[in-house]
């Protein structure tokens, strides 16, 4: 029988991993999803929130399985995805299959001037703009102090990415990319030249939050990427 395949999914910033708990009812039964939450938010809301971005690697870092697994992240969550990657085979830790990035500019493409206007209004103004955050959220005093106190300290986590010149990565790479969003295309393309491997780009319409404007057409995409991944695990496996 062709194995389970772990689908590990890194949240934007501001969010928690009950961002992807839709995906457990319409994922077939053998992809394994597992949100890893960051600190500070969901079930691990008592930990202080981690601002910088080496720090939150290393924190995240263990999470990785032994088993297959490919590693999902969207926005910050798709720079987080790199990092570990980029940490796992530096220190010859377990690899996934295929590296997803979604809703993303390239490493190298990232502005760390864009994160550097921390105010309420200035953090307000960019949920609003991307349309991710429902309006009651932000209209509750308590929720809307939690929400702007989470994506300040995830805006520090990109501020304080450095991007450093090294070698591709040796997986695929597959991206997935809204058509309205403010993201210049040529920085989305730019991932190519992260990996010597397979390289994909997926483009659908809606803006920076496509994976939920057409999320069933996004899972559709991931699933049968997924089948082609099992597939070759199952190749693999000794009769």
């Amino acid at each position: 029988m062709p194995p389970v395949v772990d689908l590990l999914a890194l949240p934007c910033a501001g969010a928690s991993a009950t961002m992807y708990a839709r995906w457990r009812l319409m994922l077939p039964d053998w992809v394994r999803l597992v949100p890893l939450e960051l600190p500070g938010r969901g079930t691990r809301m008592a930990e202080p929130l981690i601002e910088d971005f080496g720090r939150l690697v290393r924190e995240l870092y263990p999470s990785l399985p032994a088993r297959p697994y490919v590693l999902f992240g969207h926005s910050m969550g798709a720079l987080l995805a790199h990092g570990l990657v980029r940490r796992a085979q530096a220190s010859g830790g377990p690899l996934p299959l295929a590296l997803w990035v979604s809703g993303s500019p390239a490493p190298a493409c990232r502005d760390p001037l864009r994160y550097q206007v921390l105010d309420d209004d200035a953090l307000i103004a960019d949920l609003r703009r991307h349309g991710g955050t429902p309006e009651a959220v932000l209209a509750h005093p308590d929720l809307r102090r939690l929400t702007l106190d989470t994506l300040a300290a995830d805006y520090r986590v990109c501020a304080s990415y450095r991007h450093a010149s090294s070698l591709p990565l040796s997986l695929p790479i597959r991206v997935l990319a809204g058509r309205a969003d403010d993201i210049a295309p040529d920085h989305i393309t730019a991932w190519r030249l992260e990996t010597t491997a397979a390289f994909d780009i997926d483009w659908f319409d809606g803006g920076h939050f496509f994976i939920r404007q057409h999320e069933a057409a996004v899972l559709a995409t991931l699933v049968r990427a997924l089948e082609t991944l099992r597939e070759g695990l199952h190749r693999a496996v000794p009769c």
